[in-house]
């Protein structure tokens, strides 16, 4: 059996496009966007602060396109045959993105564009997304949840940042599935409630394509979490949702990189995850 690092190694590697405005205005409010990108055009040398905790700079547009266009590329790979599963290293990460607003280093809902980028460009019927960040994604929620024909499952941290994601939050067409937990507890734990969700979800609906919100900071000793789960649970979860999406839709799997705040336990978590992606192609 070939090494984490040879399988690294021998994987294709991309450099994506950019995203349009019109494949951003899928999701986001066209103001919002022109907006964004008059600020950014004119800094120059500075930053701006958009709420809280989201800073841009002169660089910022030209990285959230490339991050968001990476994301339908391998939408677009996945239905068209060219790398049935694939990882986007991105940066921002996306799923706290709202469609007039920034939040939580995201700029754009990099994983809910996806989704209904799949289903208007491809025609796909149903799209899964399942996020395991110790944070909810209540950015892509609020993207998605007008649309039954995608689903949502999230497992994050509660209470905890943004404060949304109740277990009874299921949204107005039941098509969200928020699981909630406690810090602390036994990674199997986690892992357990995770696919019981996905299990639920999918309990008689078979989706067309699986987008993976792959947030790192679910990791034991992450500093903006307090989920304990290991590299080897990463593996798990992986393996568990590439067997789910080969039974599903032919091994289609898309997965982006959300949050993640000690980089040394994130570039190997990302290390695992691709190396079980590309395990099962071998």
């Amino acid at each position: 059996m070939r090494t984490e690092p040879q399988l690294f190694m021998e994987l294709q590697h991309i450099e994506g496009r950019h995203a349009t405005v019109d494949e951003l205005a899928l999701v986001h409010d066209p103001r919002y966007l022109a907006g964004l990108q008059t600020l950014i055009d004119g800094l120059g040398s500075n930053l701006a602060r958009l709420g809280a905790d989201t800073v841009v700079s002169a660089g910022s547009w030209a990285a959230a396109t490339a991050g968001a266009g990476c994301v339908l590329d391998g939408v677009d790979m996945a239905v068209d045959g060219r790398a049935v599963r694939s990882f986007a290293a991105v940066r921002p990460p996306g799923h706290h993105a709202l469609a007039n607003e920034a939040m939580g280093f995201c700029l754009f809902g990099n994983v809910a564009l996806a989704a209904h980028y799949a289903r208007q460009r491809h025609r796909l019927d149903r799209v899964l997304i399942v996020d395991w960040d110790v944070h909810h994604g209540n950015g892509t929620q609020a993207l998605v949840e007008q649309e039954a024909a995608i689903r949502f499952v999230s497992m994050h941290q509660w209470p905890w940042y943004p404060g949304t994601g109740a277990a009874d939050d299921r949204g107005p067409h039941r098509s969200v599935w928020n699981v909630p937990m406690a810090a602390g507890l036994a990674p199997s734990v986690y892992v357990d409630a995770f696919l019981a969700a996905v299990d639920r979800a999918t309990a008689g609906w078979t989706p067309d394509l699986v987008l993976i919100s792959a947030g790192f900071d679910s990791l034991r000793g992450d500093p903006l979490g307090g989920f304990t789960l290991e590299l080897e649970h990463v593996t798990l979860l992986t393996r568990a949702m590439v067997a789910r999406a080969t039974g599903w839709c032919g091994g289609r799997v898309v997965s982006a990189l959300e949050g993640g705040y000690a980089p040394p336990r994130v570039g190997a978590a990302v290390v695992a995850h691709l190396a079980e992606l590309a395990r099962a192609l071998t």
